[in-house]
Order: structure tokens, then C-alpha cells, then sequence
């Protein structure tokens, strides 16, 4: 009788503390990304976005990403030609080697101490010739660095009762972030990736704020093909993974009524083939989550909402998503 008391009093206690933790937990959010920071910025996605008047704290590191630290992109990387030095250098000077040790040399020479003492030359005359390629590809690529200014607003505020859309900086049209990289450190070191100035105009924060509308439309009507259209294969898998999660859970979370109430650019830079916007952005909408056999209203999200979102294309192409951040 009495260890059946003590396992009824465990039970009750642990029940107790499960409520605790259950009520003690982050609500997470239902709308794309569920609330989290996910996807890639290209070789900054481990790099904190600047600070802008509409989120001017610091924004969350990437909880889910592909990218590595001094990567490009994985949802729109384009094939890279070889480097110069590393793995080149590395197999001219093996197959020297090779060819010495068994008497070919490093191009067919007659081998022994000679062909050795030939293998060394030629290789000191292709390292003067890379460095020398090196040197001069850097000089006529250099550009100078800027930070990537935030954008003001224009229009009324939220108080005026209207939707806003992105303005122009103070004393200028577009703006202009990233530089360029530094050399490479050492033959064998990993060259850090090409970085370039980006401008963007009205017509890119048009873009930016159709895509807010269109991606959350497309998520609450589970449309996964509309999501893949409009996002990097990377953040479609995200969202993808996020509807499936719902419908295993017998819900559905419909968004509806998203509004731009304020916007201003973090940075913009290019890399490659790609081109790279990260935007704040603070908006309004209806986030529901609903059962999926009696309609029933299972939750309710934040009506409001700022985050980072990164966008990226390809010359000619539009703009995608690439990465969605919260603030701090």
C-alpha cells in the first residue's frame, strides 16, 4: 500500500514538473521559417547582418543552414574554376616528384639527380608565374570597400493606417555594400570569396515586399511548387519540412492579411554569379494554426513580426529568398 501511495505521489510530481517545462518553453511561430533563423546568406551566412532603423538590434545566428564558414550559397553556388595554387600546384609538384623518383622526371627528362634539379626549376619558374597572375588579377579587380548604409522610409508610418514600401536612402539613389576580399595567405590556403558593391533601386523593394505577400500566400495554401519557385531550394526544403511537420500533426496554419509597415536594406553585395539583399523588414499579419478535421482554431500567432530576410538572383533572373533571421 504504501510504495503504491509513493508511485501515485512520483507520478503526480512528474506530471507537475512536464506542465512546468511545457509552460516555461519559447512559443515558436507558425509562419514561414516557424520563427527561427534558417537558410544562407552566401559567404556572410555566419556573419551578423548591419543594424538598420527597423531592426536595430542584433539578428539571431543561422539555426539551420547548408552554408560553411567561407562558403557561397549551396541554393545557387555556381561551379568555380580551379584556384590558382593549392591542389594545381600540389599535383605538378607530385607528378614530378614521382616521375623523378622513377626516372621519367617532370617531363620526360633523364632522370636521376638532374631530372630532380630540372623538376625544382620549373617548378620555381610556375609558382613566379602564378604569383605574378596572382598579383596582377588582384590589381585590376580591386574595388573599394563600403559598408552597406540602411535605407530610410518615406510615406507615412503605421499610425497613418497605410501599408509602406521601401524608400530611397537620404541623398541618394540605391545603395551599395560588401568589398573586396583579402588575398590568399598562403599558396595552400583557402582564398576567401570575391565580394562586390550591389546597388539596389525602387524596383528591388518592390520585389522584396510582393515576395513577403507571395511566400506567406504560398505557404498558408501549402502550395509547395509556388514555394520553390519563390525561394532557394535550401529555404523550399525548410518550408517544405515545416508543411509536412503540420500535416502530420493534423493542422494547417493559414496566413493571411501580411502588410509591410516598415523596411530599410541591411546590405548588398555580389559573389560570383550571385547577387545578394539582406532587408529588415516589420510587418503585420494573421497567423492561425487551425485543425485540419473540425477547422478549429488551435493557436494564434504574434500580429506582428521583424525580421532579416535575404534575397539572391542570378543576372536576368528575379529575386529569391535565401534566408530568413529574427532580431534580437
Amino acid at each position: 500500500m504504501l510504495t503504491s501511495t509513493k508511485r501515485r505521489k512520483r507520478t503526480a510530481t512528474l506530471l507537475a514538473l512536464a506542465a512546468a517545462l511545457t509552460l516555461a518553453a519559447p512559443i515558436v511561430e507558425a509562419r514561414p521559417g516557424g520563427g527561427g533563423s534558417v537558410g544562407s546568406r552566401g559567404s556572410r551566412t555566419h556573419d551578423a547582418p548591419s543594424a538598420t532603423t527597423t531592426a536595430p538590434g542584433a539578428a539571431a545566428p543561422m539555426q539551420r543552414t547548408q552554408s560553411q564558414p567561407g562558403m557561397t550559397s549551396p541554393g545557387m553556388q555556381a561551379q568555380q574554376g580551379r584556384r590558382f595554387g593549392g591542389g594545381f600546384m600540389a599535383g605538378l609538384l607530385g607528378a614530378g616528384l614521382i616521375g623523378a623518383l622513377l626516372g621519367a622526371g617532370f617531363a620526360g627528362g633523364l632522370g636521376g639527380f638532374a631530372s630532380f634539379l630540372g623538376l625544382l626549376l620549373q617548378v620555381g619558374l610556375v609558382v613566379l608565374l602564378v604569383a605574378f597572375a596572382v598579383r596582377w588579377f588582384r590589381r585590376r579587380n580591386a574595388q573599394p570597400a563600403t559598408a552597406g548604409a540602411p535605407y530610410a522610409r518615406s510615406g507615412l508610418d503605421q499610425d497613418g493606417g497605410k501599408s509602406q514600401s521601401f524608400g530611397g536612402p537620404a541623398g541618394g539613389m540605391g545603395g551599395m555594400a560588401g568589398g573586396m576580399a583579402g588575398g590568399m595567405a598562403g599558396m595552400g590556403a583557402q582564398r576567401p570569396v570575391q565580394q562586390r558593391p550591389v546597388q539596389i533601386g525602387p524596383n528591388d523593394y518592390q520585389s522584396f515586399e510582393r515576395l513577403l505577400g507571395e511566400i506567406q500566400d504560398a505557404y498558408s495554401h501549402e502550395d509547395k511548387v509556388g514555394l520553390r519557385n519563390l525561394a532557394t531550394p535550401e529555404m523550399a526544403g525548410y518550408f517544405e519540412e515545416e508543411l509536412n511537420a503540420n500535416a502530420a500533426r493534423g493542422v494547417v496554419n493559414r496566413i493571411t492579411e501580411v502588410k509591410l509597415r516598415q523596411g530599410d536594406l541591411s546590405e548588398a553585395w555580389g559573389e560570383g554569379a550571385d547577387e545578394y539583399a539582406t532587408v529588415a523588414m516589420r510587418y503585420t499579419l494573421k497567423d492561425v494554426t487551425f485543425d485540419r478535421r473540425t477547422d478549429r482554431v488551435v493557436d494564434t500567432g504574434a500580429p506582428e513580426a521583424v525580421e532579416l530576410w535575404t534575397f539572391v538572383r542570378r543576372p536576368g533572373r528575379p529575386w529569391i529568398l535565401s534566408a530568413i533571421q529574427q532580431t534580437a
